[in-house]
């Protein structure tokens, strides 16, 4: 438990660093963990047996970061669909083409290229307060939500949440870290706010709406994390990080918050003005 902690602190500050730095700093350190988990993942479904079109989520995830970056967000869905046609070809012109393989090499493209570019759609703001308030809202939301549920579930126990995929998530955790979400999703638009009061931002209303939404994803996203690491035989991802597991054993609720924060940001700036 002492090495979690001392990781999780050393992981935390080097968040702190990267979300006030933001930009292209924030983008390349993303850029390399999110290429990372694309790696553990492909590598889990190899190990298990699959065989993967590994070369098209990294190709999606290196086209789109610049054309988010200098051009806009709206290249993720071209992006991926272009991509996906060349995972179809590939696995078509297969002396033995089966559909499985199509469906596990879409799989790292949907649960962590998508989210990544959305990530990187967050950076697709001349907003540099409204970049950096969503970019801390989604890691509030996610790593908020996972330490209080670990902590309610430690403390009160009781029924399972999904024991079949998940035997140690309870009930309880998931309704603990589901109310720090919301909470930390209202104090991430309220500090902001507060901070910089002749700016525009969101109403808290509509910050509190995301925390439940995003809470609910990152939890659904640990959780889909598990069922991969159950089916390919795995307890973690890696070993990238003592008491933590791999890269992606730390991004998968972040991943997958990242896609209704993104989801927000497009909402939300078509109603807050420059």
């Amino acid at each position: 438990m002492t090495q979690r902690i001392v990781t999780g602190a050393l992981l935390l500050i080097a968040l702190v660093i990267l979300l006030l730095l933001g930009g292209w700093y924030f983008a390349v350190a993303a850029f390399i963990a999110v290429s990372m988990c694309i790696y553990e993942e492909l590598r889990a479904l190899k190990q298990f047996g699959h065989h993967p079109v590994c070369w098209t989520s990294y190709a999606a995830l290196a086209i789109s970061v610049p054309l988010i970056m200098y051009f806009s967000s709206v290249v993720i869905i071209p992006t991926l669909s272009i991509i996906f046609f060349c995972v179809l070809l590939q696995i078509m012109r297969r002396d033995e083409p089966k559909l499985i393989d199509v469906l596990v090499s879409a799989l790292p493209m949907l649960t962590i290229v998508l989210p990544g570019m959305c990530l990187f759609g967050i950076l697709d703001t001349s907003l540099r307060r409204m970049q950096a308030m969503l970019l801390t809202m989604v890691f509030a939301i996610a790593v908020g939500g996972d330490m209080f549920a670990l902590f309610t579930g430690t403390w009160i126990g009781g029924k399972k949440l999904c024991p079949r995929i998940s035997p140690h998530k309870t009930v309880a955790g998931a309704i603990g870290g589901l109310i720090a979400s919301v909470f930390l999703a209202w104090l991430v638009g309220y500090v902001f706010a507060s901070v910089l009061p002749t700016q525009a931002f969101p109403p808290m209303w509509a910050n509190i709406t995301v925390g439940v939404v995003g809470g609910v994803a990152a939890q659904m996203g640990d959780l889909f994390a598990s069922m991969v690491k159950r089916h390919c035989g795995i307890k973690d991802f890696g070993t990238l990080f003592p008491g933590h597991g791999g890269m992606l054993d730390r991004m998968d609720s972040i991943l997958f918050t990242a896609i209704i924060v993104y989801s927000y940001r497009v909402i939300v700036m078509t109603y807050i003005p420059a």
